[in-house]
């Protein structure tokens, strides 16, 4: 019976104890075996635990008191907001997590706000109470002035001890309504993530709106058109256990044996195959399209594993909806991708995944944003990469995209992160105060300017204590142009990039320093340059590896030494002039470049 049912998620800033909490609830309600149990089991992946983080959204069915509660663990980062949107979708309630030592961050609010949007009731939990710097009372205050909440709304718990777990999972059976939907209308299931099993094929992820999907029952996905069988269906515990049947309001899963990966999307309806042949159904509302914000060119270190990586990468976006990707060649690197992202830590963890679960080795080009490009015969055109850029005497005009940029900061900060912020163009707003310690600055910034280095020099300059959340805003003019860097005066596309005219000079510089420290020297000189057009705006050169042809020499006259000198001389100016274009660029110089 859905009256017995409650879906809710877990919702915080990242590091806030979301996965710990989660732990806890697993304990008390006996889904899990002690002898099984470890920290955040619901983080499947081993760079999960690593990091401490969560990258995949996690479902769970958990039995409590005679209620079916179905738990989604959620992602903190603000490159993985769409997990926690699409997670959002399909519940009823939120778990509003802050942490006591730390109080109320970035994306506590841009999560809070998601929830709000999707008319969830919030229940807010106070974490880490039993460490020593707790400051309860004043995360209280934070809340009850975020939420306009009572005071005896708030629980206090504690991810670690279990303390207050019990009191949450009371209110939520008390507080969260039961599922909306209709037991007796044609099976309507929304797919909200998936997964690519390698025996079983695609399992979708499901929340059933309307109906019942029983094992066995023709399937037909509405928005693909696919057609299948339901091979097994059932609940998370959080591995799969067969049911036989999915009810209205269940979260479970489906296997639909699908082996092409582009048939089971996120966002789409399940409904039975005659169900959809009488007209019977109209197709659930979804998901709205994300917009990757960063690009770059993915390339296996072998040209023989492109097969391999593009299997690969098919699977990866299966169960990362957020991930796009393009095929794109390369002179230099031959055939590969190029793939979008949400940001930097997602681009990272992309290449971890294939490196573990697919064991590929990659090149990855310097990462850039999207650039829409006004020519002068009037077209327009949206470029993701720097070698499509047109000739400058084509361009009308050039727009990047531009981000709204909260940053929440305690309040001896805000001088240093201003002047680090304006530094990186960005166009101060407002300053909202939280309370009287900390509050929150509002910028609008290129998209571009915070790419890279921007949030580890930030948090340099709070002393850690500052946090960021952004959006898109859409696109503003910019005065950019296409830097070219040439090893040994050829050009190597990978290392192109776009910059800014004003900061040409200094960037360059860099790159071609970064490659005289990193680059293998070879038996001739190499020219490392950095051009704009025709204009080279910074160079180094990479000496020569020197034999000591002389060695062998015992005695006699000097004008020997300076014939054999002179032929060594020679020997090198026509390997430089054969050799020009041929020096290979280590793997480990692209990561370099990138955290540059």
């Amino acid at each position: 019976m859905k009256d017995k049912i409650r879906n809710f998620c877990i919702i915080a800033h990242i590091d806030h104890g979301k996965s710990t909490l989660a732990d806890r609830m697993l304990e008390l309600t006996d889904t899990v075996e002690k002898r099984k149990m470890q920290n955040q089991i619901l983080d499947g992946m081993d760079i999960e635990r690593e990091r401490g983080i969560t990258i995949k959204l996690q479902p769970v069915k958990m039995s409590y008191k005679g209620y079916d509660l179905n738990l989604i663990d959620t992602p903190g980062h603000v490159d993985f907001s769409y997990e926690v949107s699409r997670s959002l979708a399909a519940v009823e309630g939120a778990i509003l997590l802050v942490d006591s030592t730390q109080g109320i961050q970035a994306q506590t609010l841009a999560n809070l706000y998601l929830a709000i949007e999707q008319d969830l009731k919030i229940i807010p939990a106070i974490n880490k109470i039993d460490l020593p710097a707790a400051d309860i009372e004043k995360t209280k205050n934070e809340i009850i002035n975020l939420l306009g909440c009572d005071e005896s709304e708030i629980i206090s718990a504690s991810g670690k001890t279990g303390a207050g777990v019990e009191e949450i999972l009371d209110r939520v059976v008390d507080t969260v309504e039961s599922p909306r939907g209709n037991e007796d209308k044609p099976a309507r299931a929304l797919i909200f993530d998936s997964n690519y099993d390698e025996y079983r094929g695609v399992v979708a992820f499901v929340r059933v709106v309307d109906g019942s999907i029983k094992k066995g029952e023709k399937i037909k996905l509405m928005a693909t058109g696919a057609e299948s069988d339901a091979i097994d269906v059932g609940f998370f515990k959080p591995k799969y256990v067969s049911s036989g049947e999915l009810k209205t309001g269940d979260i479970g899963y489906i296997v639909t044996g699908f082996k092409g990966v582009a048939e089971c999307k996120v966002g789409d309806t399940i409904s039975l195959q005659k169900s959809v042949q009488n007209n019977e159904v109209v197709a659930l509302k979804g998901y709205s399209d994300v917009k990757p914000m960063v690009f770059a060119g993915v390339y296996p270190q072998e040209g023989n594993d492109y097969a391999a990586l593009r299997e690969a990468i098919g699977k990866l976006k299966l169960n990362d909806s957020a991930l796009s990707y393009e095929p794109e060649q390369s002179n230099a690197l031959g055939f590969g991708f190029r793939c979008g992202f949400l940001g930097i830590l997602h681009l990272e963890i992309f290449q971890e995944r294939l490196r573990r679960e697919h064991n590929i080795e990659l090149i990855v080009t310097l990462p850039s944003v999207a650039y829409k490009i006004h020519k002068s015969n009037g077209e327009e055109e949206v470029i993701r990469t720097p070698q499509k850029l047109p000739e400058r005497t084509n361009i009308e005009s050039i727009e990047e995209p531009w981000v709204k940029l909260d940053i929440i900061v305690p309040k001896e900060f805000i001088g240093a992160v201003m002047n680090l912020t304006q530094e990186k163009r960005g166009i101060y707003k407002t300053t909202e105060y939280i309370d009287d310690s900390r509050a929150v600055v509002h910028y609008d910034i290129p998209m571009a300017a915070i790419l890279t280095d921007y949030y580890d020099k930030l948090k340099s300059v709070s002393s850690g204590y500052a946090s960021i959340n952004y959006e898109y805003l859409g696109f503003k003019d910019a005065d950019v142009v296409k830097m070219d860097i040439l090893v040994a005066e050829e050009k190597v596309e990978a290392l192109a990039t776009i910059v800014y005219d004003d900061e040409a000079f200094l960037r360059g510089k860099e790159v071609v320093r970064i490659l005289k420290e990193s680059l293998p020297r070879q038996m001739f000189a190499v020219k490392l340059q950095a051009a704009v057009g025709s204009k080279v705006v910074a160079a180094e050169r990479l000496s020569a590896m020197k034999k000591d042809v002389t060695a062998k020499l015992y005695g006699g006259d000097v004008s020997r030494k300076r014939k054999l000198l002179e032929k060594q001389k020679k020997g090198k100016k026509k390997m430089a002039e054969m050799g020009r274009g041929k020096v290979d660029i280590p793997a480990d110089t692209f990561v370099k470049l990138l955290k540059k």
